[in-house]
């Protein structure tokens, strides 16, 4: 393995321990050329999981941006590395448990899977990653999802749970359409 320090390909192994329920391992390893240690990890490659997106079209699906969209709802949050990185794992194995038939999962149904999680982690994080992922525009959209969050809304659904128009416009969250003309 390639040092991420001084680019020297020796190294030993430290320590490897089985994560995911074997489908991964994490190895410590230690450059013995510069001393750094750093962490490898290998997973079996299998069929990509493809993601649906909203317009129907399916590209693979990236760990990275997972990882990504959920780094940045936890910046600056009092989460530890090793929760974040145990709950994309989570997520990731999620995924794919629910994508094994058919080899792919709708985006719709992944961003549900995050707020679950984030809604169990950090509530803040949630409402930061809710806000682009459900693209609130205005601050009332903001301020019905956090009264939700803490009890005092008259929105009980559950947290990652999408309403549809109707059923928005029958809790008196959103007008009926002809009345917004």
């Amino acid at each position: 393995m390639r040092c991420p320090h001084c680019g020297s390909l020796d190294d030993k192994v430290i320590d490897s321990r089985t994560l995911a329920n074997g489908e991964s391992i994490r190895r410590r390893r230690e450059c013995l050329s510069c001393g750094l240690r750093f962490t490898s990890y290998e997973r079996i490659e299998e069929k990509p999981l493809m993601v649906v997106k909203r317009d129907g079209r399916r590209e693979p699906f990236e760990r990275t941006k997972l990882e990504r969209g959920i780094s940045r709802a936890l910046e600056k949050r009092p989460v530890s590395q090793l929760s974040t990185e145990n709950l994309i794992n989570e997520i990731e194995d999620e995924a794919a448990l629910k994508g094994k038939a058919a080899n792919e999962i709708p985006s719709a149904e992944l961003g549900e899977m995050v707020l679950r999680q984030l809604y169990s982690l950090d509530k803040v994080a949630y409402i930061r990653f809710a806000s682009v992922y459900r693209k609130f525009e205005t601050m009332d959209e903001f301020l019905r999802e956090i009264e939700r969050l803490e009890g005092g809304g008259s929105d009980r659904s559950e947290p990652g749970e999408r309403r549809t128009e109707a059923q928005r416009v029958e809790q008196g969250l959103q007008p009926a359409a002809e009345e917004r003309k």
